[in-house]
């Protein structure tokens, strides 16, 4: 086998290599988004992940800390066990607290 040969035969190994991981992350990198739920009430103003209600439009606009209409996604089992401030529990619903002013 010659040097060019060897050479070739690496690249294509690394290349097949690099490529196997790349498809074992973004399995991994789906798999997780699947185990995600949408937790009400947890997500401190402006870190929301997306629509929820009134003047809460999508991502990044709640204005309230834990604002009850806006959601976050958190790990499945995890939204209303969340310790958070003054006894709040996060739901799988929406809140009717910490709203924002009308």
């Amino acid at each position: 086998m010659t040097d060019q040969s060897k050479t070739i035969t690496g690249l294509a190994l690394a290349s097949a290599f690099a490529a196997a991981l790349g498809l074992a992350a973004t399995s991994a990198a789906a798999e997780d988004k699947k185990k995600q739920v949408e937790c009400y009430g947890v997500a401190k103003a402006g870190d929301n992940d997306c629509a929820a209600g009134g003047d809460t439009t999508c991502a990044g606009s709640s204005t309230v800390d834990y604002q009850g209409n806006a959601w976050k996604l958190v790990p499945e089992g995890t939204c209303t066990t969340m310790e958070l401030p003054d006894g709040r529990k996060g739901s799988l619903k929406p809140l009717d607290r910490d709203l924002p002013p009308v």
